[in-house]
């Protein structure tokens, strides 16, 4: 496995790389869902690429950019475990020097749910996985189904620029008890721990409302919000029962839904999701 932290070097690297080339782009603090990334990418390809860049263009001003997790060494043992061939680990100022002014922006499916909470973050995740894809070049790119709104943009991005790569989405990987493998899943406490299982509750019982029948999008809002709203230490920001292309809410169920949801457990904001159909 090597270790490469400026473009140049890549580059050099990637004109003898055999092909297919499979590429996970992380922010690090690796757990198991992003493991199953890269495995699914050392299935399917030749040659392996994971970076590491925590993105400094999508925190908002109320996000904590200082205090995201971070364990380089770590992640490094479990990704050569793997079998990964290279990570790529650039700085902030080889990904934006001096003079950076250029941004990708994906309209409409950034409107809402994460984008109407976070302003702007979208679209510093839309430019640097856009930069990543240029830098890479990768046949196939790896992205998990827990974060749908994020998977939705990127899709989008690579569609409407005809970038020549494959987007591939991997299941949500959950601890026993349900709860998304997450990052941030590490600022919890205990007691914020067993909290935390609401947002999966939550979305079992809409998973079960529809295999039950019920169509009526409202309703399984107002239930969902319901059972959140009992968990004294959670908040919701939103619940969702969207069309899964154009994430406008859904007012009756005829195909897919995407019911997705972000809810703060004390300090922590979660996010999840599941495909109704």
């Amino acid at each position: 496995m090597k270790v490469v932290t400026e473009i140049g070097e890549y580059r050099k690297l990637r004109k003898g790389m055999p092909s297919p080339v499979g590429f996970v782009p992380t922010m690090g603090y690796l757990h198991q869902g992003h493991l199953a990334l890269v495995q699914q990418a050392r299935a399917e390809n030749k040659t392996v690429v994971v970076s590491i860049f925590v993105n400094p263009t999508q925190f908002g001003p109320k996000d904590d950019l200082a205090a995201y997790p971070r364990d380089p060494e770590r992640d490094l043992a479990l990704l050569e475990k793997e079998g990964t061939d290279i990570v790529f680990m650039p700085s902030a100022e080889e990904m934006y020097p001096e003079g950076f002014s250029s941004w990708v922006e994906v309209d409409k499916v950034t409107d809402r749910l994460e984008g109407a909470f976070r302003p702007g973050h979208f679209r510093g995740v839309a430019t640097i996985v856009a930069k990543l894809f240029n830098s890479v070049q990768p046949h196939r790119a790896y992205f998990g189904q827990k974060d749908a709104q994020q998977l939705i943009v990127i899709k989008k991005m690579v569609s409407d620029l005809n970038m020549d790569l494959e987007v591939v989405a991997v299941p949500t990987v959950r601890d026993p008890d349900g709860l998304a493998m997450s990052s941030r899943n590490t600022y919890l406490d205990p007691e914020e721990r067993k909290a935390a299982l609401v947002l999966w509750n939550a979305l079992s019982l809409a998973q079960e409302l529809w295999s039950k029948g019920e169509r009526n999008a409202e309703r399984l809002r107002q239930e969902m919000s319901a059972l959140i709203q009992k968990e004294p230490r959670a908040k919701i920001d939103y619940v969702s029962v969207a069309d899964p292309d154009s994430l406008e809410e859904l007012s009756q169920i005829e195909g897919t839904a995407l019911v997705s949801m972000a809810v703060r457990i004390g300090k922590t904001r979660l996010i999840d999701n599941i495909t109704l159909g």
